[in-house]
Formats: structure tokens, C-alpha cells, sequence
């Protein structure tokens, strides 16, 4: 049996299996897989409300409850969500290869409770809070359901979510950890995404350009498939555990390869 995506199966395993360093770079995709709602309907409406209603700093600035009201209602959906076989399956690739740093734009905190050690959110979290009036101060997880609408900061100041809306700067700590572990690894897994969310689309074509092999695992043709080295179709939930078990098949061990 042969043809594009078995030829691309058997160079995955390849070079995972072979890798001293690998790091994943995901998206929605992988945790819509779950069953997480997207809140954007096709009127490009959340939940009824534009996003300059509750995705914005200005948004918060005019109505906080409102939008505080909005990111509750995100947290309760979320509170019946468990990772999926994708998420799951990094965790089970880090103890066979060592760290795999996990580069996402979800902000639903999946990667962690599957088990991912090093787990670097681009946008945020949807349970951390942080002060608005400035004081720095980040609460870790943030209590759920909140205590008030809109809770307060010891300062005085309000607490709002710690989450990046639009027309934010990506956390700059964020930031420097994804290039890092862009520019550091042979491997990069890129796991359902589009590809048209910047500047964090751009991390893939990083990885590439500092010499790292690229694979990407995705339902559909995405953004960045034609800089892919492989481009593997279907669902990460099926793939990414198959993949797994095919690299440890090719190692032929359970242990960490040694740098």
C-alpha cells in the first residue's frame, strides 16, 4: 500500500522517531475535537454579541460585567470539556522523546489538564485574571464561578480576564518561550489550525526556517500547508495517537533519547 498520505505517515514517523527535540504548535482545531464551542457563529456574531462588545480593552472599559458575564458563560461550557485522544497523545510523545513544549493559541487550559508539562498559551487563559488598573497582579487560576461580577483586585482595581482580545499584544514571556522552542526544535507538529491568526501563524514557518522539519495534522487544507514538509488529513484525535504509536514502535524503546 502507498500514496501521498501513507508516504507522509512513514516520513512523519521518521523523523519524530529520529528527533532529539520536537515542539507543537495548535489551534481551535484540536480542542473543537472535544467538543469546545466556538462562540463565533457564522454572522461573525459571540454568543449574540459583536466582538467590540466583549473582546476588546475598550469593551471592558465601557460594560465589565457584561463582559465579564460573557467569559463566565465560557468558562461554565467548558467545565464539562475533557481533552481529547490529541491532547493526550503529547504528553504520551514527551515521555518517549523528553519535553515537547506545547505551543497554542486555545486559551481553554486542555493541554495542561491532559498532562503536557510545558504548555505555552499565545492568547491568554480563560482561568488566570489579571488587575486592569495596572498593579501587575495575576491570579492563578482565577475561582470559578467568580465571586463577584466584576471581581476586584486587593488594589482596588478590576480583575479582568487574562485573556489577549483584539487589538492586543501577545504577552511578551509568551512570546520569547514560542521562539525559543521554535528556533530550538528538528520537529514541529502543527495541530489544528488555519493558519490565519497573526502574529502566531507565523511560528511554524520560524521553526522551518531555523531547520526544523515540519508536520502538519489538520482535517483540511490550511494557511500554512504549502510550507509543510508533510501534511497529514484527518482528525488530530485519530492522527496524532496513531502517529505516537508508530514512533514507538520505531524507536523500539519507552525512554527519552539522550541529547
Amino acid at each position: 500500500m502507498s500514496g501521498p498520505f501513507v508516504d507522509g505517515f512513514a516520513r512523519a514517523v521518521r523523523a519524530l522517531a529520529d528527533a532529539k527535540s520536537v515542539a507543537a504548535f495548535t489551534g481551535a482545531g484540536v480542542s473543537a475535537e472535544s467538543g469546545v464551542p466556538t462562540f463565533r457563529g457564522a454572522d461573525g456574531l459571540w454568543e449574540g454579541h459583536s466582538i467590540e462588545e466583549v473582546a476588546t480593552p475598550e469593551a471592558f472599559h465601557r460594560d465589565p460585567v457584561l463582559v465579564w458575564r460573557f467569559y463566565e458563560e465560557r468558562r461554565k461550557r467548558m467545565g464539562s470539556v475533557e481533552p481529547n485522544a490529541g491532547h493526550a497523545a503529547l504528553p504520551r510523545l514527551e515521555k518517549l522523546l523528553g519535553e515537547v513544549p506545547v505551543i497554542t493559541q486555545n486559551i481553554d487550559g486542555l493541554h495542561a489538564s491532559a498532562g503536557s508539562t510545558r504548555v505555552i498559551e499565545l492568547h491568554g487563559s480563560l482561568w488566570r485574571a489579571r488587575c486592569a488598573a495596572g498593579c501587575g497582579r495575576v491570579e492563578d487560576p482565577f475561582p470559578y464561578p467568580s465571586p463577584q461580577v466584576p471581581p476586584l483586585c486587593d488594589c482596588g482595581g478590576m480583575l479582568r480576564p487574562e485573556v489577549v482580545w483584539f487589538r492586543e499584544a501577545l504577552p511578551e514571556d509568551a512570546v520569547r518561550d514560542a521562539l525559543a522552542a521554535a528556533e530550538a526544535c528538528e520537529v514541529m507538529l502543527v495541530i489544528g489550525t488555519s493558519g490565519v491568526v497573526w502574529p502566531a501563524a507565523g511560528i511554524p514557518g520560524l521553526a522551518r526556517e531555523a531547520g526544523a522539519f515540519t508536520i502538519e495534522i489538520n482535517p483540511t487544507r490550511s494557511e500554512l500547508t504549502a510550507e509543510m514538509d508533510v501534511s497529514l488529513r484527518g482528525p488530530s484525535a485519530v492522527l496524532l495517537p496513531e502517529l505516537v504509536e508508530a514512533v514507538t514502535r520505531a524507536r523500539g524503546d519507552a525512554g527519552p533519547k539522550s541529547p
